[in-house]
């Protein structure tokens, strides 16, 4: 407890390590890292888990106080857009993209290693930085993602021009990414991309120009973009969109041939610049072959999804930290708030869709590393688990930090405190990279061309018995995973008559996946607080109840509330 709190102020989770404050956290890297890189980045780890409990929340503070501006000329006349971001978010850059290489530890060695991050220790890291900030997110998650589209699909000459920039840790040095691809009448739409690209040519790969207007651009003044345009005489619809790496800064000097017409004054994120663009013929290269873009854009937009949904993980574990302080260190009418059933029944509320949301991003960062490794399952897995986290984390994350503003009570909805930011935030993870009713439908599509849902319910059925779960306490999740699955299935094979079932299908889906996982990490680990963890996920997610019956003398709850919270 604070001093403060011992006062009988506001207690304040200043100065708290957000890593050591999270045994959940590093129990679970030790199921997906090997031992001696989890040694070696521990470190970092824990020192970013403490600038995320004092100096980088202290920025993502300023910097959401004072947003990017954009300037259209200089002192003297002269047409030079720039944006001016306040030294605070100057500052979280350097941590971001410098000191621990968000954005290039998944292509070259950093923190110590001797090569590249893992996916679960990238994500770990992400999810630590978006307990203090969300926006800068956007950037080193896009940076990180156009530089393994590029890697994949641009020519190789463009590679090696543009990767040192993309990987360096030197300010001076570093060209960030971004990603333009909503359009005023084409947004999740991207058939109806209305953007033109005509033939150029400059020696260096297949050169084109871009005219049109694109509609969101985050990151406004990234050194490069991946940008969807149409080729002219390409046919209409999706396979007539090409993806086109889009420069700032022209290879021999000046800017390019598009401008930034205003920023947008958005609800949240406020600390980074998404801006709207005009593209007058500026210089492009073509990223692969013609009519592949989206295909190719997916790549980038599935790195996105699952990062939005780590980041959201990371805000529901702040809110619930501030709601356990508050509760631990407060007390009216005579008794801690921590000891009142309805705060602690509220409480279970918090840490259960946290909890869950973990456990599903690092299952789902393990997916992508061994889809990278060329397994077929990781493929399946990768391809329904994105948007299916990207679905239901997100979701959580906005009624969890909701929640944790209320456990504050009236100085929770002060803009001083961290909950009025996170509960901002947390509302565009369900809106960026596709929204809810988009990521559901995607989780059917992945079931009716990939049957990756039998995939999933395969690998959590085998990760169960591998890990020891007692046969009863399998059995019972197996059934329940595949009613889930069923579930999804008949809304899969029912087509366009199946599409309002998919939200429904979705969350029961990504529910009983959960309760399985964690029944398997309690008992891999082992530890008895994730067993009573899926065991509340069964009760609270997957089993009907009646909210006008009585409850009987003890459902469950109390002892699952002596296990998670006293203490933990």
């Amino acid at each position: 407890m604070t001093s403060s709190a011992a006062a009988g102020l506001q207690p304040d989770t200043s100065g708290v390590d957000a890593f050591r404050d999270d045994p959940s956290l590093a129990a679970l890297l030790g199921l997906y890292l090997d031992p001696v890189d989890l040694a070696a980045l521990t470190p970092a780890l824990s020192r970013l888990g403490a600038l995320v409990g004092g100096r980088l929340d202290a920025l993502a503070h300023a910097a959401d106080r004072n947003p990017p501006v954009l300037h259209h000329r200089d002192r003297q006349g002269s047409d030079r857009q720039w944006i001016e971001k306040h030294p605070a978010y100057g500052e979280m850059e350097r941590i971001g993209f410098g000191e621990f290489a968000l954005a290039a530890m998944s292509h070259r060695p950093a923190l110590g290693l001797d090569r590249p991050v893992t996916a679960a220790a990238k994500y770990a890291f992400q999810y630590l930085f978006a307990q203090a900030e969300f926006g800068l997110l956007c950037p080193i998650s896009m940076t990180d993602a156009l530089t393994r589209t590029i890697r994949r699909y641009a020519d190789p000459a463009l590679v090696a021009r543009y990767l040192p920039g993309l990987t360096a840790d030197d300010p001076e040095r570093q060209v960030q990414g971004a990603m333009f691809m909503t359009e005023r009448a084409a947004g999740s739409d991207v058939a109806a991309t209305v953007t033109r690209a005509v033939p150029d040519g400059d020696g260096c790969g297949d050169s084109w120009r871009l005219h049109g207007d694109k509609w969101f651009c985050s990151n406004a003044d990234a050194g490069l973009a991946l940008v969807l345009a149409r080729p002219e005489g390409a046919p209409p619809g999706i396979k007539g969109v090409s993806l086109f790496l889009l420069p700032r800064d022209l290879p021999g000097g000046g800017r390019n041939a598009y401008r930034i017409v205003r920023l947008k004054d958005k609800l949240g994120t406020r600390s980074m610049a998404s801006g709207e663009i005009t593209l007058d013929g500026a210089l492009a290269w073509m990223v692969g072959p013609p009519g592949q873009g989206f295909a190719q854009m997916a790549e980038m937009i599935n790195q996105s999804r699952l990062s939005n949904a780590v980041r959201s993980a990371g805000m529901m574990r702040r809110a619930l930290r501030e709601a356990l302080a508050v509760a631990r260190g407060r007390s009216a009418f005579g008794r801690r708030l921590i000891d009142m059933p309805l705060q602690r029944r509220q409480l279970l509320k918090l840490l259960l869709p946290a909890e869950q949301a973990l456990s599903m991003v690092l299952f789902t960062a393990d997916a992508l590393a061994r889809a990278d490794a060329g397994e077929a399952e990781g493929a399946a897995l990768r391809r329904i688990l994105t948007p299916l986290v990207k679905f239901r984390v997100c979701r959580d994350a906005r009624k969890v930090t909701g929640d944790a503003m209320e456990a504050r009570g009236g100085v929770g909805y002060i803009e001083e405190w961290a909950e009025p930011r996170l509960l901002r935030d947390s509302h565009l993870g369900s809106i960026w990279e596709g929204t809810s009713n988009i990521v559901a439908l995607d989780v059917l599509r992945a079931a009716r061309r990939d049957q990756a849902h039998a995939a999933l319910a395969s690998a959590l059925a085998r990760r169960m018995a591998e890990a020891g779960v007692p046969e009863g306490t399998r059995a019972r999740l197996t059934a329940l995973l595949g009613r889930a699955t069923a579930a999804v299935d008949a809304a899969a094979r029912a087509g366009a008559d199946g599409e309002h079932r998919a939200r429904a299908a979705a969350s029961g889906l990504y529910h009983a996946a959960s309760a399985c996982l964690l029944a398997a990490e309690g008992a891999q680990l082992p530890d008895p607080g994730r067993t009573a963890l899926a065991d509340l996920v069964v009760r609270h997610k997957l089993t009907p109840r009646d909210p006008l019956a009585a409850e009987g003398e003890d459902d469950g709850d109390d002892a699952a509330a002596a296990a998670l919270l006293d203490g933990a």
